[in-house]
């Protein structure tokens, strides 16, 4: 997946130092002040770690020999930020990150530095802003290069009890410093991405000035390009931005550059269009003011010849000429630009500066236009995705940062379906919700893939796109638009109740779905290249990062197929809200090996955060727990007995086989009609009320070397109806955790569990065995159908796919036939389901799995497609 090319005062009183001399505020700890210490010492009380305890650390810690120290008893912090930067690393090696993690003791914020083994912990939002810790190892660094400078690392953590209710309690550090505490950055990066600005060096917005503009003494860009050779000094240049890129973030490790950034602006006058480029320190004292229909006054500049490689948009005037051999240079130095911004009503008419315009068009003219052809579009979103990352390369620490929606303009029963990647405006994309008005500019089509383009037609955003929603339009040139009037005029005809009922946030979204054939699926690439052994699973888990996505293919046979309940979904996890439980286990205890193939090496940097403190007994029964439960199915409790009862179960009193392995019985366990947990499940028949499985899979099922668990799903794979008066809970839900710790407003005890789901009844688990069948996985398949929006989830994606087809029509009438709008605890496997996998019954096929990172060890991996293998060398869909 790519997202197009090229691509945030109080006094203090004078407190004790981190280190001797003066190694200014990075390395102070401050008492609070004066007004604020009643409040803190409040704050401290609720932490149950007491204040100044990193003081305390801070003091062991120095007078160890070492410079290192595991304190007696663990102090309880707030984690309050989590904050990211460029690591060291030699000459072309991949980027790398260090993290730095501001603590509060309900006394004070202090910045520690992040143990480079620790970094896991970040990547996968175990360590997150908000989270409870315990410092179990510390030690203190100084930076041999500078005087009087070092910083507290953090080596050891744990998870502790409660909510960070201090951090909103202590005094906040208005003079908080910029500058990482390791090497020669000078500035942070967003926690998740490159590309969007983070941090207060970067200006909100500069005011117009006051400028008296000499006419006779500009030049024009179609001068320019005719005597730019000749020349070394510049006449002043009067244009018009007509486009904007997102922000590229060029940082290498070998280079020394204070803000490697670079923006791409396409500016205009009277003679034609240009590229102006942003340079480094320019970008966060200009980039926000430099907004599409900004008027700017520019002297010395540079003119240099374009980059060839680079993206153009495409202008709204087709006539306009495009000068392409040559930019505009904006840099700090040689020569050192001058910048001025012309307030809008200065702007003479004489000046002959063009207007700008825009190429929008509506959901009834989409399906005809070409691929890649660049539009803009306007519409009211009735839903938008949960923000998830795709890497830029493989084994790359670098991600694009994306979200689907879907929008609505009256001139066509379908949406306009909108892949919207980070856009350098983190403002609007993170409050991106159903029912604002969402204006895309710059999009590019994908068309061609599949034969019903009305379907899979969508549009995707570009190097030069940028995205409004409402609180945003006012003042956008984009608002004297003909088909943006003809929009509003629509939307005052539209009931907004009526609108409402259809809007869903959230949830795992499965689009764009595989094509018809394999061989498509595999594009230019050889089949070999594409297709993972089963085996690897567990290792393409492990690596995601918090909100990755990643689409893999396997060879398997479809071995069985069980239902489970959406309520039973919900109940299944009642500490993941907001505020996550402290249960945790390693990543390497979903599956269990006789060949021991887990990496134990990368899980034991983690485990002391993973696993809170415990009694020697309680050591011992976590180690049986590990050994005899992690083959357990992950299975989801009906009620509150059924899950204390699978929680003891699962602590020891599993069936093991005589090699010791634990045996997975999860699969003959079926719920009637009562909600009552009884074993139906019979060899003989190989089929339940909610249950299929084949003959080959009772065969083989207690002789696997590797079984797999990831059927489960959690509250933020189901999709769920919006609700306006929560939409802030909603979005701090389905956007990516916060750099720094930005607490809910208590206005709502609202759990995220508690909004209705916009699913069917229920999804299904399904069981698919290696091809050597030694080796096996249980994935989910989520059959997604909104009643209230029947063109959200579009069945006929699938129809292609027999078996998948029919489990989600199946589970579609299913849904229309519950009138009372309550779902049932069950629902049954149909004659269709279990005809439909009989024909796949010992047959090999590959298995289309989309599998992404939730944060903490929640994993989800759906089933997307199955393509049946006929004969070798042949593949056809099913």
């Amino acid at each position: 997946m790519t997202a197009g090319t090229r691509g945030r005062r109080s006094r203090q009183r004078p407190g004790p130092r981190l280190s001797p001399g003066t190694g200014g505020q990075d390395v102070v700890m401050q008492d609070p002040t004066p007004e604020g210490a009643e409040e803190s010492r409040a704050a401290a009380a609720a932490e149950g770690g007491g204040a100044f305890c990193l003081q305390r650390v801070f003091e062991e810690v120095q007078g160890s020999s070492q410079l290192s120290a595991a304190p007696a008893e663990p102090p309880a912090v707030t984690v309050v930020a989590v904050e990211r930067y460029l690591a060291q690393a030699p000459p072309a090696a991949p980027p790398q990150y260090w993290y730095d993690v501001t603590l509060a003791d309900g006394a004070r914020r202090h910045r520690c530095h992040l143990a480079p083994r620790l970094n896991g912990l970040v990547q996968r939002a175990r360590l997150r802003a908000g989270t409870r810790l315990r410092l179990t190892r510390c030690s203190y660094r100084y930076d041999e290069k500078r005087l009087n400078r070092g910083f507290l690392c953090l080596e050891g953590l744990e998870r502790a009890a409660g909510t960070a209710t201090a951090a909103a309690g202590v005094p906040p550090d208005r003079h908080r410093p910029l500058q990482p505490l390791r090497g020669d950055n000078r500035h942070y990066l967003p926690l998740w991405n490159n590309e969007d600005p983070y941090g207060d060096v970067w200006v909100p917005d500069r005011p117009p000035v006051q400028v008296d503009v000499d006419v006779s003494k500009l030049t024009n860009l179609g001068h320019l390009e005719m005597t730019w050779r000749s020349r070394v000094h510049f006449h002043p240049l009067l244009v018009r931005i007509l486009h904007k890129s997102r922000l590229r973030y060029y940082g290498k490790p070998e280079k020394k550059m204070d803000m490697p950034y670079q923006a791409y602006f396409e500016v205009a006058d009277g003679s034609g269009m240009m590229s102006m480029v942003l340079w480094n320190s320019l970008c966060p004292e200009w980039y926000h003011s430099m907004k599409v229909g900004t008027v700017l006054l520019l002297a010395k500049y540079a003119i240099k010849t374009s980059y060839p490689f680079k993206t153009h948009p495409t202008p709204g005037d087709s006539q306009m000429k495009r000068f392409a051999t040559i930019e505009i240079s904006l840099n700090v130095r040689d020569p050192p630009t001058e910048i001025s911004i012309i307030p809008e009503e200065m702007v003479k008419p004489e000046w002959g500066l063009p207007e700008v315009k825009y190429r929008f068009i509506t959901r009834s003219e989409l399906d005809d236009l070409p691929h890649n052809h660049s539009c803009d579009v306007i519409g009211l979103v009735t839903f938008v995705g949960r923000a998830e990352r795709a890497r830029k390369r493989e084994h790359s620490e670098d991600f694009w940062l994306y979200r689907w929606a879907h929008a609505i303009d009256g001139t066509s029963d379908q949406p306009f379906i909108l892949e919207l990647f980070a856009t350098s405006q983190p403002d609007v994309f993170e409050r991106i919700h159903p029912m604002t008005y969402l204006v895309c500019t710059q999009m590019r089509v994908i068309q061609g893939l599949t034969e019903n383009p009305s379907r899979t037609v969508y549009l995707t955003t570009s190097n030069e796109s940028q995205i409004f929603i409402t609180g945003w339009h006012q003042g956008q040139p984009y608002t004297k638009d003909a088909k943006v009037k003809n929009f509003i005029q629509w939307m005052k005809s539209q009931c907004e109740a009526d609108q409402i009922k259809k809007t869903v946030i959230g949830g795992y979204y499965p689009f764009p779905r595989p094509p018809d054939s394999f061989l498509k699926y595999c594009k230019n690439n050889e089949v070999e290249s594409v297709l993972k052994p089963i085996g690897e699973i567990g290792k393409e888990i492990e690596d995601l990062h918090y909100r990755e996505h990643k689409r893999i293919a396997v060879q398997g046979i479809i071995s069985a197929i069980r239902c489970i309940s959406c309520s039973n979904a919900a109940e299944e996890a009642p500490g993941e809200e907001l505020v996550q439980n402290d249960t945790f286990q390693s990543l390497g205890s979903s599956f269990v090996s006789k060949e021991d193939s887990v990496d134990k090496g990368k899980n034991e940097e983690v485990k002391s955060f993973l696993e809170p403190p415990s009694t020697p007994g309680e050591h011992q029964h976590q180690a049986l727990l590990s050994k005899g439960s992690s083959v357990k199915r992950q299975t989801t409790p009906r009620f509150r007995r059924d899950a204390e009862h699978l929680d003891e179960y699962q602590h020891g009193h599993s069936v093991q086989d005589k090699n010791g392995q634990a045996v997975s019985d999860s699969l003959q366990h079926c719920t009637d009609q009562e909600g009552v947990s009884n074993i139906l499940e019979t060899e003989e028949t190989g089929r339940t009320c909610d249950s299929w499985q084949s003959d080959l899979w009772a065969q083989v099922k207690d002789k696997l070397m590797n079984y797999f668990h990831h059927s489960k799903i959690f509250p933020e794979s189901i999709p769920c109806k919006f609700d306006y008066m929560h939409k802030d809970l909603l979005m701090h839900q389905y956007n990516l955790h916060a750099a720094v710790h930005q607490p809910i407003e208590a206005r709502t005890d609202k759990n995220i569990n508690e909004f209705k789901s916009a699913n069917g009844l229920g999804y299904y688990e399904v069981t698919v065995l290696g091809i050597n069948h030694d080796i096996a996985i249980d994935v989910a398949f989520l059959p997604l159908f909104c009643p209230d929006n029947p063109h959200l989830f579009q069945l006929e994606d699938i129809q292609n796919d027999t078996l998948l087809s029919c489990m989600s029509s199946i589970s579609a009438c299913q849904q229309k036939a519950t009138s009372s709008g309550r779902l049932h605890d069950t629902f049954p496997l149909s004659d269709e389901i279990v005809k439909a996998a009989k024909e796949l019954d010992g047959k090999h096929v590959i298995c289309i799995l989309d599998i992404c990172h939730l944060g903490d060890d929640k994993v989800e991996v759906f089933l997307s497609k199955i393509y049946k293998t006929v004969e070798p060398g042949v593949l056809y869909p099913v």
